[in-house]
């Protein structure tokens, strides 16, 4: 068995997580006056104190989300006395501008949005078949959970991100769309640990999943975890979408070095959890696997992942680690994944080894985040 081999920091860092001094500094959210941070309820509410009835505002409702429209000028079936209420009061529809598309050779799309604070994120448009995609949503500015092997986890977390920012991406998403395609899938799986942000994540899921809002199914989100114990326990009681688990190692000692969540829930204590959650008839758990050169991606681990996931619905998807500057982690070698992969496939288990897309515009998994002006 080879020795496991964990790349040292950038130069001025420290061996170990950060402290929550150095890895979170949290600004205030800008103030509610968005319509977008709005439910149907909160609408509904706003519009009866004006003395609009109900239907003024599941129109209103349709408009932003089903529609996504952003002037108010253009909602012509509202009253033209509505519609200079909502001016008057400077009411905005949505805090998130696109500020930038680029698009990779393979076809995957990287959006940068502007937040009217002035921080970005972004989110990612992936290719399917069919002139479909997937789009990879933001869900923070920045991480707290200091994965080693991901840029978002060396930004730090400067916020959360509102339900309405969230939605947003998704509203605006379209403006990235080639012609004649849309988006099949959300996952989310951008910046920023989703689980961290429970209550605006699950908000936000009340007008993506809403037939009158963004219109996706449950089946059609995923929302992707490193590993927030009590708060799978929450998600599986409020929210009955796809499950992925952001896993990466086979044992404590390789997931504390590269992952510090697990120093608060290990690895047995996150599968329980995830033989909690109530997953769905004939859905499957996500496992993610970010194969590390040297560090996760021998056959013991492979073994060793087998034993963790038996019994359990599972799939794992086996990701190559995609670089970034100022990291000391290697790719491994193609023969290395498909020996992993065998592993797993000959005993029984659902492995894919996911495709790399976006490499060359820095949107692959783990490569999400403004980087520094040259």
């Amino acid at each position: 068995m080879r020795p496991t081999r964990l790349p040292s920091r950038s130069p001025g860092s420290s061996e170990g997580p950060r402290s929550s001094a150095d890895r979170v500094s949290i600004r205030p959210n800008p103030p509610e006056r968005s319509l977008t941070e709005l439910s149907r309820q909160g609408l509904r509410d706003l519009l009866l104190s004006w003395g609009e009835p109900r239907y003024r505002a599941d129109q209103l409702y349709r408009w932003l989300f089903q529609r996504g429209v952003r002037d108010v000028e253009q909602m012509t079936d509202l009253s033209k006395s509505l519609r200079r209420h909502l001016r008057e009061n400077e009411y905005t529809i949505g805090r998130v501008t696109l500020e930038k598309v680029r698009e990779s050779i393979d076809g995957t799309r990287k959006l940068q949005f502007r937040l009217a604070d002035g921080a970005a994120i972004e989110s990612v448009l992936i290719p399917m078949p069919g002139g479909l995609f997937t789009q990879c949503l933001s869900s923070q500015v920045g991480c707290a959970m200091d994965c080693q092997f991901c840029y978002t986890g060396t930004l730090g977390l400067s916020r959360h991100l509102t339900s309405g920012e969230m939605i947003d991406q998704v509203v605006r998403a379209a403006d990235g769309l080639p012609p004649g395609s849309r988006i099949d899938h959300i996952v989310y799986m951008g910046m920023g640990e989703p689980l961290h942000n429970f209550d605006a994540v699950v908000a936000s899921l009340g007008v993506i999943c809403d037939p009158d809002g963004c219109g996706y199914s449950h089946k059609r989100v995923t929302i992707s975890t490193s590993g927030l114990v009590p708060q799978i326990d929450k998600l599986g009681r409020v929210a009955p979408v796809n499950l992925a688990i952001s896993l990466n190692a086979s044992n404590d000692e390789v997931r504390n070095q590269i992952m510090p969540v697990n120093k608060r829930w290990n690895i047995d204590a996150l599968i329980e959890a995830v033989r909690r959650y109530p997953l769905p008839p004939r859905r499957k758990l996500t496992f993610e696997y970010v194969l590390l050169g040297g560090v996760n991606d021998t056959d013991d681990d492979a073994r060793r992942l087998v034993k963790l996931l038996v019994g359990l619905p599972a799939r794992i998807n086996i990701i190559p680690w995609n670089p970034f500057e100022g990291t000391r982690f290697l790719r491994p070698a193609d023969e290395r994944v498909r020996s992993f992969q065998r592993i797993l496939l000959d005993r029984g288990l659902t492995a894919t080894v996911r495709v790399t897309k976006g490499l060359d515009i820095d949107a692959a998994c783990g490569q999400l985040g403004e980087r520094p002006s040259a």
